[in-house]
């Protein structure tokens, strides 16, 4: 496979499914080599997650079939030496590190005043610390190559609050700052920082909170969303597009801001 990504190397984290996914087979397509880091193991919270392995096994086949690389990693990115060990194994297998798209995340409803601790640190810990400990980890190989490129899956719930997802939301603003803080500290490495703010996307995710709520994915998708343009959601393909494009040359001068992907969603 050749493409505008031809001999970078890309470190993806939740990778076996929805976004991550379409991000890998994206990215591999267009000639990186990729490796793609998820849940070994089924988390406590929220119920609807599942172990990643074969998952991950599925779409190191697809893109193997096209002729691309894909490295499956499984692990925990709340745990730093799970965290620490994926990204050297990266390292080890492709000779380096020049991309890193922070993804794995997730989301689940309720009341500020009735979450558990367990269930509050859970989101804080995957979507927020998950993404640090990444970011902590691979800075040092970025350095080494004299330029990088780490981009954030935030949410248009890291710029508004949203009804029962409190947690959530206090993840997704905290990425913002997380990235705003890195990209002054990376700027003189020629290392730039981006999140990434989707609307609502068509992924086992939004399944998930449908299917805990007893609701269809649609109707989560409107009440947790409500575009502008007349569509439920947006899919993860749209989400890996923006995201080739932040990492590219295209975008070389973006940096320490968020890309908005909201189908109108704010301009409400």
């Amino acid at each position: 496979m050749a493409g505008s990504f031809d001999g970078k190397v890309v470190f993806i984290t939740g990778a076996a499914n929805g976004q991550g996914k379409a991000a890998a087979l994206a990215f591999a397509r267009e000639g990186a080599w990729v490796a793609g880091f998820d849940l070994g193991s089924k988390p406590a919270y929220p119920a609807y997650v599942t172990e990643a392995s074969e998952a991950l096994a599925r779409v190191q086949r697809e893109i193997a079939a096209e002729g691309g690389a894909f490295l499956p990693l499984t692990g925990d990115v709340r745990r730093e030496d799970d965290v620490r060990a994926a990204i050297e194994r990266t390292v080890e297998a492709f000779g380096g590190l020049d991309i890193v798209f922070g993804n794995a995340g997730i989301a689940a409803y309720g009341l500020a005043h009735e979450l558990s601790e367990d269930e509050w640190d859970a989101v804080l810990d995957i979507n927020l610390k998950g993404n640090w400990l990444v970011a902590k980890h691979a800075i040092p190989h970025l350095k080494a190559r004299g330029s990088g490129v780490i981009l954030f899956n935030s949410s248009i719930a890291g710029l508004r609050g949203l009804n029962r997802l409190s947690h959530y939301s206090a993840s997704k603003f905290g990425l913002v700052g997380l990235a705003k803080s890195l990209a002054i500290e990376l700027a003189p490495d020629n290392i730039r920082v981006v999140t990434v703010h989707p609307t609502g996307v068509n992924t086992p995710m939004n399944d998930g909170l449908a299917a805990m709520e007893g609701a269809t994915p649609e109707e989560i998708a409107e009440r947790s969303a409500g575009n502008l343009l007349p569509v439920p959601w947006i899919e993860p393909e749209d989400v890996a597009e923006a995201v080739l494009f932040l990492a590219s040359e295209k975008s070389r001068f973006v940096t320490g801001s968020g890309f908005v992907l909201d189908a109108g969603l704010l301009t409400r």
